[in-house]
């Protein structure tokens, strides 16, 4: 499928209506093992693949995008190609399926995929990301932070350790290692992009140690951000709400959850990946030059700070 067949056409977005853009979804009660594919989810989550149109606002950039294989990582590498850049992603081995496919998706659009299997948790493997990805890609400008991990949890005392400490490396240590290491290689004009929630501001007692890797994902970003506009890097976030992504059924939401997920937000509904998409290309544009240190509410309409 070529980059032109791939877009939808100009007025299929001239205006729509955003409660039925994309249908109300009941998700089954289903049931991963960690970290799910997006393949085996009913139903199959939109990433772009179909409805994304590019413009090109990306031409000639670099990316590389964490937790690329699937969900909101798979949407902005898909996005990013669309516009013109070359995206190399990262993703645990066990997601090797989607993570391909994403490849496929981004040759098509006559782009360079370059996939980077590894775990983050490990200190060793966020450097050797970045040395992979600007070797591979001739260099690096956009840097999306995405990559996470959720478990829900009825009580603070079912938190082991193990759960705990894997899931603030991989949400925020990782985010700094991989950032420290990327600063080496980013030119000015380049753009960081880090993934929080909107649990970042309204913590569900079921992620208590997610929320809190999302609040620390914010200072982290808007610290980041005064100390690199210097340099004229610029660092911001994008907070999404529910989003329907292989993280919801392999333990990030109680699978009686499931059937209702998303459909308490104002537009009455979860999001598609795809949805989460226009903010990246936003913030990883210079359409966004003067924004810095903000962090771009993608929830449906959840009141936020």
């Amino acid at each position: 499928m070529s980059n032109d067949d791939a877009r939808i056409s100009t007025d299929q977005l001239a205006f729509v209506n955003p409660v039925d853009r994309f249908p109300e979804i009941s998700p089954p009660k289903q049931h991963q093992e960690e970290p799910g594919l997006q393949r085996d989810m009913a139903p199959t989550p939109d990433i772009g693949e179909q409805s994304y149109r590019g413009t090109g606002r990306l031409e000639g950039r670099k990316a590389l995008v964490t937790g690329g294989d699937s969900g909101i990582g798979a949407a902005a590498a898909v996005a990013f190609a669309r516009e013109g850049a070359d995206v190399a992603i990262t993703y645990l081995p066990a997601e090797e399926r989607d993570a391909q496919h994403v490849a496929q998706i981004i040759t098509d659009c006559g782009r360079n995929a370059v996939t980077i299997a590894g775990d983050l948790i490990d200190p060793a493997f966020c450097t050797e990301v970045v040395e992979r990805a600007v070797g591979d890609l001739g260099g690096l400008d956009i840097l999306v932070n995405n990559a996470g991990k959720q478990v829900a949890t009825e009580s603070l005392t079912e938190i082991g350790d193990e759960q705990l400490e894997e899931t603030f490396h991989a949400n925020i240590l990782a985010m700094f290692r991989v950032t420290r290491a990327a600063l080496a290689h980013l030119p000015a004009g380049s753009t960081i992009i880090n993934t929080t929630s909107i649990q970042a501001y309204q913590p569900s007692p079921t992620l208590l140690d997610y929320a809190s890797t999302k609040a620390a994902i914010n200072n982290f970003s808007k610290g980041l951000a005064q100390q690199l506009a210097p340099r004229g890097i610029r660092v911001n976030a994008v907070a999404p709400g529910p989003v329907w992504t292989p993280i919801q059924p392999s333990e990030g939401q109680p699978q009686e959850a499931l059937p209702e997920f998303g459909q308490s937000t104002p537009l009455g509904r979860a999001a598609q990946p795809t949805e989460m998409a226009p903010a990246f290309v936003f913030l990883a544009s210079p359409e966004s030059s003067y924004v810095i240190g903000e962090t771009l509410n993608v929830n449906g309409g959840s009141p936020t700070p």
